[in-house]
């Protein structure tokens, strides 16, 4: 009976089971479960092959894949890369029109019905969460959840490189992107260093200085020339 309501659900478009540290909402229980992984820093799923450790078994399954030299399914419209034959089929409904659910408002289709009726809201203008704080409206509950930490000053995302924490996950992402700039610039400025003091030469041929470079000591083609 479980089983029965929690797919019926997904048609209602009703995610009842909603994450108390951010935004994201579910259908099921243990998709919620698995997610709160991602903000208790527990990553139970470890790979046997190398060092990499995942929150979800989904995850560590499709790492796998490269190292077990499974299959992994390829979408021949988009990029896009799947597991299991049966999650591409779905996905593909997308590129073929066939089984989708049509958005009347603009045309977007939408695989799930559950996707398409969150979708709507934002052609009807409704919102019906409100917050008991200032009364702002919101189309969708996470967008109340996210509102609700500017007057609870609740930062619950962290910046592992400098601890710097954020009201939502797409503040912590923009910010992580600034350590990944500065690395990547760090790395270019030290191989650039690099290859400019290999290159270095001595300049002594003109006053009869003996040749003898810090970097690379005398060479015979240099004392050739200061004799």
């Amino acid at each position: 009976m479980g089983t029965l309501r929690s797919h019926q659900f997904i048609h209602s478009g009703i995610r009842p089971f909603s994450c108390d540290q951010c935004e994201k909402t579910f259908t099921q229980m243990g998709t919620l479960r698995s997610h709160q992984l991602i903000h208790s820093g527990i990553r139970p799923f470890s790979c046997d092959q190398c060092v990499k450790t995942f929150t979800q078994h989904e995850q560590l399954l499709i790492h796998q894949c490269p190292h077990s030299g499974r299959k992994l399914y390829h979408c021949d419209s988009c990029e896009k890369t799947f597991k299991h034959q049966q999650s591409l089929k779905l996905h593909q409904r997308i590129h073929t029109g066939h089984d989708v659910y049509i958005c009347d408002h603009c045309g977007k289709p939408f695989v799930q019905f559950a996707q398409l009726k969150a979708h709507e809201v934002t052609h009807t203008g409704i919102k019906p969460y409100h917050c008991d704080q200032c009364g702002k409206g919101f189309s969708y509950i996470c967008s109340l959840k996210t509102h609700r930490r500017v007057h609870t000053g609740e930062r619950p995302y962290r910046c592992d490189e400098c601890k710097k924490t954020f009201r939502t996950s797409d503040s912590l992402k923009r910010h992580q992107q600034i350590h990944t700039r500065k690395r990547t610039f760090n790395q270019r400025h030290s191989e650039s260093s690099t290859d400019g003091q290999n290159s270095q030469t001595c300049q002594h041929s003109a006053n009869g200085e003996q040749c003898c470079c810090d970097q690379s000591g005398p060479t015979s083609n240099q004392q050739g020339t200061l004799q």
